[in-house]
């Protein structure tokens, strides 16, 4: 079962982050991307953070599942999403103890031959 889109917004209006929060369709589900940096993923209308050591300062208890096959386990948000305060202080500080996102290279022009 894939994310609904409406569930992604919702998630999104709930943090509270404006046009910082955005998500992105990837393999049928969802990743939320804050300042460009990817801070969880949205998997059968489940939200799963990277795991901090600043999230789960946040957090307290923590739900931890993998939110996918074969992946490691991210912290499942379950009644966090209805706590509109926790959850954009949740995604503010796991995008600030995250590695800044890696600068793509710049694209080279493509050199054709010249015809005769």
């Amino acid at each position: 079962m894939s994310s609904d889109r409406d569930f992604v917004e919702y998630v999104a209006s709930q943090a509270g982050l404006g046009s910082a929060l955005t998500h992105r369709k990837m393999f049928g589900e969802y990743a939320l991307y804050l300042n460009g940096a990817v801070i969880a993923f949205v998997c059968d209308n489940q939200v799963y953070v990277k795991p901090t050591p600043e999230g789960r300062s946040v957090l307290g208890t923590v739900s931890e599942h993998p939110p996918y096959p074969k992946a490691k386990p991210y912290f499942r948000l379950d009644a966090e999403l209805d706590d509109r305060e926790l959850l954009g202080r949740l995604f503010q500080v796991t995008a600030r103890a995250l590695p800044l996102p890696k600068a793509k290279p710049a694209r080279r022009a493509r050199v054709t031959p010249e015809r005769k």
